[in-house]
């Protein structure tokens, strides 16, 4: 376990004792709501961290590498703001994607295209968005947070140093 982690814990542990002493009830109910939000979640953090994994693993890393990767210019921005627009992922689920796939060889620059379309981008709720904000409204968010997402991405590849 690393240093942070250990840091974490006991930090987490030294306020939960403070808060139960303080208040044994509001403790008791907080941590009862904490562990059902966590038994809610846990289906589907589960299924898509197996799913992610699994494809991570019958996918080559030279393959990541090669459409992903610090060399894959034009292309692996397209395939990340792509992909990161049309796919309906929590944030918290994208994180250890966005780690296995940096594991695999894909450069940061293109993770955090993925990562900012995925959060920023909704391809697949744009009917919801429209229906309450309105098309035009709904469109040039979508639109302008896509813009946003690659010079982002490019963004973090000139400070990463990783763009060509």
């Amino acid at each position: 376990m690393n240093t942070n982690a250990i840091v974490f814990i006991s930090l987490s542990a030294a306020l939960s004792a403070l808060s139960f002493f303080l208040d044994r009830k509001k403790t008791l109910a907080g941590f009862k709501r904490g562990w059902n939000m966590f038994k809610n979640v846990l289906v589907p953090f589960l299924s898509i961290l197996i799913l992610v994994s699994v494809l991570l693993y019958l996918i080559p890393p030279s393959v990541i590498t090669q459409y992903l990767g610090a060399n894959s210019g034009v292309l692996g921005f397209s395939i990340a703001a792509l992909v990161g627009s049309i796919t309906l992922i929590p944030g918290f689920i994208s994180y250890p994607i966005a780690a296995g796939l940096i594991d695999q060889g894909a450069s940061y620059a293109v993770v955090a295209t993925f990562m900012t379309t995925l959060m920023m981008v909704g391809v697949v709720t744009l009917p919801l968005e429209i229906r309450y904000l309105g098309r035009t409204a709904a469109i040039m968010r979508n639109a302008l947070n896509f813009v946003a997402a690659v010079i982002i991405g490019l963004a973090v590849g000139l400070i990463m140093g990783l763009i060509i």
